[in-house]
């Protein structure tokens, strides 16, 4: 299991980059090669945090 704040830190950046996807789509022209770009990121995050978790 990571450190406490290791997993913390994770979940700060995933939440990151998720109120970027937000701000991003709320756009008059969003840049799906963005969102596509940052979704990819999140999930990454997302399956290093559930490692992290255990």
């Amino acid at each position: 299991m990571a450190d406490n704040s290791f997993l913390q830190s994770l979940k700060a950046k995933h939440a990151a980059l998720d109120a970027k996807i937000a701000e991003e789509m709320k756009r008059p022209l969003p840049d799906e090669t963005v969102i596509s770009d940052l979704k990819r990121q999140k999930l990454k995050l997302k399956e290093e945090i559930e490692s992290a978790e255990g």
